[in-house]
């Protein structure tokens, strides 16, 4: 079992930054393809960016490219999504989410992703 702890949500305006944090203190996550999707109410969920197991691929989803860069320091068993240039509507809830991956599969998380193990989620709003 993976306990993913995200952090670094909070209110900011248009065009500001932030930097999400997500980690475990139980496992490493090594061996985790992990990524970060958002959930607003009555709204599909929508997965904003992933990253393999390596750090060696990723994948953003359209709303998000050119703004938002996901990395991963496996020493500190921490991945990161730095999101600039924000909008309004990127208001909602992030939650990191995280896929056990064969040795062999580089792919990183995406919208295709099974999300086996998530967070709790950091609120991010963003003001105009």
């Amino acid at each position: 079992q993976v306990q993913l702890v995200d952090s670094g949500g909070g209110l900011v305006q248009a065009g500001g930054s932030l930097r999400l944090s997500c980690t475990t203190s139980v496992r490493t996550l090594r061996s985790y393809a992990v990524g970060w999707f958002r959930q607003v109410p009555d709204k599909e969920r929508e997965v904003v960016a992933g990253i393999s197991w390596s750090g060696g691929s990723t994948y953003y989803a359209d709303s998000v490219k050119g703004r938002f860069t996901i990395s991963r320091d496996n020493v500190e068993n921490t991945v990161y999504l730095q999101m600039s240039n924000l909008k309004p509507e990127d208001t909602a809830v992030y939650y990191c989410a995280a896929d056990l991956m064969d040795p062999m599969d580089t792919r990183p998380l995406s919208r295709d992703s099974r999300l086996d193990y998530r967070g709790q989620g950091t609120q991010v709003t963003v003001s105009s």
